[in-house]
């Protein structure tokens, strides 16, 4: 970690946290198709998630373990063991989410196809490129992975406050996974803009690059609320995707304020910006003692 870094790092960061993979294991038989009662759109919104995570958190996995003969730093290479087993873990977990729908009747495939074709085509590995190019090109995604993290720990930090939720009735086995997933995002979210850092302390790149995760991220998610209301078997075509109603959702905290989501982005842009900086990392520790699937892994 860079010397800047460390001087802006919030005082509750552990120096000696181990990031450790956690084999967890969730029972979908009950899940409703509206795990928040009476909330499609706010279900549907946060159900993105589930399309976009187990491939993209699969190439987070590929990435890293191409830059592993370029980090000359053992601590920070055994944080990046760390965050990959993290990761792959993640994309399993949401996987059995994907499958439970497929089975209910949620025909997921379309847009899965989509997500694909972008982590393995167009950010996949180009083959014949020079070593340079190579080299440069996997920095890149690097920098394009450390600003998708910024946004993924935001909601991790969103998701283990989000009373509002628990208060709605939202499906406990549900929200299980997403604290167990937030926790362990905000538990390992310095990794991969430390990688970054190791790699190429650019602001230009972190700056260009955060400004593509985050265009790239808005036009998924708004195309992924579209298509899982318009497929929706119980729905049949009666809720379609507004603005308003998400807004309302999030006015009444089922939903992260897009106000707040704005403001943690831009402080990606502050040149003594550094992830510890979102989020609390005791708090991240303390539900990962507590979380229902995190407990039964350890045993």
């Amino acid at each position: 970690m860079s010397k800047k870094a460390a001087v802006h790092k919030k005082p509750d960061e552990h120096d000696d946290l181990v990031l450790t993979p956690r084999d967890v294991h969730f029972d979908w038989a009950r899940l409703p198709m509206h795990w928040v009662p009476g909330e499609p759109t706010a279900t549907h919104v946060i159900n993105v998630l589930h399309l976009l995570l187990p491939e993209g958190e699969r190439w987070f996995v590929r990435v890293f373990q191409q830059t592993m003969p370029l980090i000359t730093d053992e601590e920070l290479r055994e944080r990046v063991l760390g965050f990959t087993g993290q990761e792959a873990m993640h994309a399993e977990a949401h996987q059995g989410v994907l499958d439970h729908f497929q089975a209910k009747g949620l025909d997921i495939s379309p847009y899965v196809t989509q997500v694909e074709y972008l982590f393995h085509e167009l950010l996949g590995d180009k083959p014949g490129l020079s070593p340079r190019r190579e080299r440069e090109y996997l920095i890149e995604r690097v920098a394009i992975i450390a600003g998708i993290e910024h946004f993924t720990a935001f909601l991790g930090d969103w998701i283990l406050n989000a009373g509002a939720l628990d208060r709605a009735g939202a499906d406990e086995v549900m929200l299980d996974l997403l604290r167990w997933h937030g926790a362990e995002e905000v538990e390992h979210r310095s990794v991969a803009y430390d990688l970054l850092c190791h790699l190429d302390p650019s602001y230009l790149r972190r700056a260009r690059t955060m400004l593509l995760a985050a265009s790239a991220l808005t036009h998924l998610w708004v195309r992924g609320t579209r298509f899982l209301l318009s497929v929706d078997p119980e729905l049949g075509g009666s809720v379609r995707p507004a603005w308003r109603e998400a807004y309302r959702a999030s006015r009444r905290g089922l939903l992260p304020s897009p106000g707040r989501a704005l403001q943690s982005a831009s402080r990606y842009f502050s040149r003594h910006y550094h992830p510890t900086q979102e989020g609390s990392t005791r708090q991240a520790i303390a539900y990962l003692g507590a979380s229902p699937a995190a407990r039964a892994a350890a045993h």
